[in-house]
C-alpha cells in the first residue's frame, strides 16, 4: 500500500568516501554511496511485503545531493512507497546527517519473479 514507510540509520564507512570511489578527491560520503543506501532501503521496504519467490530491481533514480557527510557519520536514510503502477513501484528518500537533509528524491523499482528474471539473464 502506497504511505509504508522504513527508517535506517547506517553508519558511513571509508568505502563509501568519494575518493575511495573516484567520484571525487575527498573523504566525504560519496553520492553514489548515499544513492546505494536509498536503493538498499526501498528494496528492504518492498521486499517485507512481497510475495516468496519475488523480489525488486532498481531502474530509475532522480537523486539530488545537496550537502556533504563526514565519513563516520551516522546516516539516516527514509523511504516511503508513494505508488504502485502495476510493478513499477516509485518511493521518496531522503538522507539524513544530525537532522540536517543532505540528499533527497524519487526512486523507482520493478517487482519482478526472481527466478524468471535470473532465468532471462542466461538465454
Amino acid at each position: 500500500e502506497p504511505g509504508i514507510k522504513l527508517e535506517r540509520k547506517i553508519k558511513t564507512k571509508s568505502e563509501h568516501s568519494a575518493k575511495h570511489l573516484g567520484s571525487g578527491d575527498v573523504e566525504v560520503l560519496s553520492t553514489p554511496s548515499m544513492i546505494l543506501f536509498m536503493e538498499e532501503t526501498c528494496r528492504i521496504l518492498a521486499n517485507n511485503y512481497l510475495e516468496e519467490g519475488k523480489t525488486t530491481v532498481g531502474t530509475h533514480v532522480d537523486i539530488y545531493h545537496v550537502k556533504a557527510a563526514p565519513i563516520g557519520a551516522e546516516i539516516e536514510i527514509k523511504s516511503i512507497l508513494l505508488s504502485i503502477e502495476g510493478r513499477k513501484l516509485i518511493f521518496w528518500v531522503e538522507a539524513l546527517w544530525e537532522n540536517n537533509k543532505i540528499g533527497y528524491g524519487i526512486h523507482e523499482r520493478y517487482i519482478v519473479d526472481k527466478d524468471k528474471f535470473i532465468s532471462e539473464l542466461r538465454k
